[in-house]
């Protein structure tokens, strides 16, 4: 998420989650958020998804190419 211009604090990486929300313009709270839309849902976690997987993939790739 670093890559994509997010700050992530390593004590909280859940944190981010609010940030992408609000740079989206959703109104993301702690605890309960079942007044938002499915599609504001999705867009908060389809911003954080893609890069985390592609980060995973990355992490995974590095790892076996040192065995």
């Amino acid at each position: 998420m670093r890559g994509q211009g997010y700050a992530v604090n390593p004590d909280r990486p859940d944190a981010v989650k609010f940030e992408v929300a609000r740079s989206a313009g959703i109104p993301l709270n702690p605890g309960y958020n079942g007044h938002l839309s499915t599609e504001q849902a999705g867009k908060i976690g389809g911003r954080i998804g893609g890069p985390m997987v592609r980060e995973m993939i990355r992490m995974a790739q590095q790892t076996l190419a040192k065995r």
